[in-house]
């Protein structure tokens, strides 16, 4: 496969890297064109219950949120948003910190930027 192009499944290719599917945490030998310091793609499958309890602190990134099924609520030091219908989204900045926690089984897409560790 070329190096400058890729195709495969999300679930898949994000296995090995907790569902991350573009950044600069991917090995570029194995992931080619997937290696990137611009943004970070994240496929996020979460079984209802499903939460995050500790907050982020100190993120210097913009990251947007976005729902592909289910019911996902996502806790800003800013307040609380509900995503509950496919295609609700969140997007918030640098100095926001964050947790969640899957209502239901829930699907969502997470998106970064730019991919660099704090």
């Amino acid at each position: 496969m070329s190096r400058n192009w890729h195709h495969g499944n999300a679930a898949e290719d994000g296995s090995k890297t907790r569902g991350w599917l573009l950044g600069h945490f991917i090995d570029p030998t194995e992931g080619g064109v997937r290696a990137t310091k611009d943004l970070e793609v994240k496929w996020g499958t979460h079984p209802a219950g499903d939460k995050r309890p500790e907050w982020t602190t100190d993120e210097r990134r913009t990251t947007m949120l976005l729902l592909v099924d289910g019911h996902f609520r996502l806790h800003l030091t800013e307040g609380t948003v509900d995503l509950a219908k496919q295609g609700d989204y969140a997007v918030w900045g640098p100095g926001i910190d964050h947790s969640w926690e899957a209502l239901t089984d829930a699907v969502v897409v997470t998106v970064r930027w730019p991919s660099a560790s704090n």
